[in-house]
């Protein structure tokens, strides 16, 4: 059997697109079959170290055969002295999503068939953002009526707002009042997820849980900040309602000791900070092994996302998909401008697509259009 013919890495490009909300960190690797891949490494409010932690990586690439993904990123990670980190965690997702772009294109089998084929083809979607700008009870109520008409059977709202630390009474009955208002628009049969965005210290989360029982929350996400799973299984045992957390963890051995420490129901990687979808992978099977369920955090941009719906399509132990809807600033307008992209929620659902690759690729010009900004707050 003669050898097959060895792809070959000629370039890496990056691009950082101002999206309102974050700049997209965007990775393209060219190969001298002409076959290109697209990769996504977005780090909230560190985008342009991002784009360097993955421009570092270019001298190791260039000339590498893309086909040996869990080679080069094994060796990206153990070969730097720093072996860890957001920024570094990050860059490998970015590369290892353009290589296994790249490799589906090649083979011409969508990425999903490489991670083990579809375990589902229609993805269940939650929506997020769709509070846009609401701050009354009646504008989240309304808002979450206009959802729920598009087919959303779940909706995911923050409705503490910039709280941080031990939450003052007050504030913390205003975010009630808000949740309630949501439940008596949308009816018992909406799934509601709360998310704290590690807002609260663990005596304030346990408080919390507990006012927010009535209202029967599908979870209670990130309720004290990532830096201590002490605190989040502490706050586990005692909340009357299931908690979720996993978006700012980047370390697989971290989702290991969460879950080895009991201290989440639903365990959220994000594709894009934890070292890739492979990775992603370990830690899922993990989390299937003592039965919790994964449901990925995915809030960053459209190549994440269509990394995140492979990932979703064939991991066992998923549970739902987190879908953004186009209201600002969660959505640029000009997304459609440098993204070509074709999965999009329908009655509360993702088709998943059958294309070769990820299924999605920029537009580098349109990419140029809209450079880097700093990071809108608020």
């Amino acid at each position: 059997m003669e050898p097959r013919h060895l792809v070959r890495i000629t370039s890496l490009k990056t691009f950082v697109v101002h999206a309102l909300r974050v700049n997209h960190v965007f990775v393209v690797l060219e190969t001298d079959a002409g076959i290109t891949g697209v990769g996504e490494g977005t780090v909230e409010d560190r985008e342009l170290a991002a784009q360097a932690a993955i421009q570092h990586t270019e001298s190791y690439l260039i000339g590498q055969d893309p086909f040996r993904i869990t080679c080069h990123v094994e060796t990206l990670s153990r070969d730097s002295y720093w072996r860890t980190g957001a920024l570094l965690r990050s860059a490998l997702s970015a590369i290892e999503m353009a290589l296994l772009d790249i490799k589906g294109k090649a083979l011409g089998v969508p990425v999903y068939d490489l991670l083990g084929g579809l375990n589902r083809d229609v993805v269940p979607c939650y929506a997020n953002g769709w509070f846009g700008n609401a701050r009354s009870p009646d504008e989240f109520a309304a808002a979450a009526r206009q959802t729920t008409a598009l087919g959303f059977a779940a909706l995911k709202l923050d409705p503490f707002r910039h709280t941080s630390g031990k939450t003052e009474r007050s504030r913390l009955l205003q975010g009630i009042a808000r949740i309630e208002a949501v439940r008596d628009a949308v009816g018992p049969d909406i799934e509601i997820m709360i998310d704290g965005h590690g807002g609260f210290d663990a005596t304030s989360a346990i408080l919390a849980a507990r006012e927010l029982e009535p209202f029967r929350p599908y979870w209670f996400e990130e309720p004290v900040p990532p830096e201590s799973i002490d605190a989040l299984a502490s706050v586990r045992r005692r909340s009357p309602i299931p908690i979720a957390a996993g978006e700012r963890v980047y370390e697989p051995a971290r989702f290991a000791e969460i879950i080895d420490r009991e201290a989440v129901d639903y365990l959220q990687p994000d594709i894009s900070h934890v070292g890739g979808i492979s990775e992603a992978l370990r830690i899922a099977s993990y989390a299937d092994v003592h039965n919790v369920p994964v449901v990925p955090h995915n809030a960053l941009g459209p190549v994440n996302n269509a990394a995140t719906l492979h990932y979703a399509a064939a991991v066992p132990n998923f549970s739902w998909f987190e879908s953004f809807l186009h209201v600002e600033p969660f959505v640029a307008p000009w997304r459609a401008d440098y993204v070509e992209e074709a999965a999009f929620a329908e009655d509360g659902h993702i088709r998943v697509p059958g294309l070769a690759g990820l299924g999605v690729s920029i537009r580098p010009e349109a990419c140029l259009a809209h450079p880097y900004k700093p990071r809108l707050k608020g």
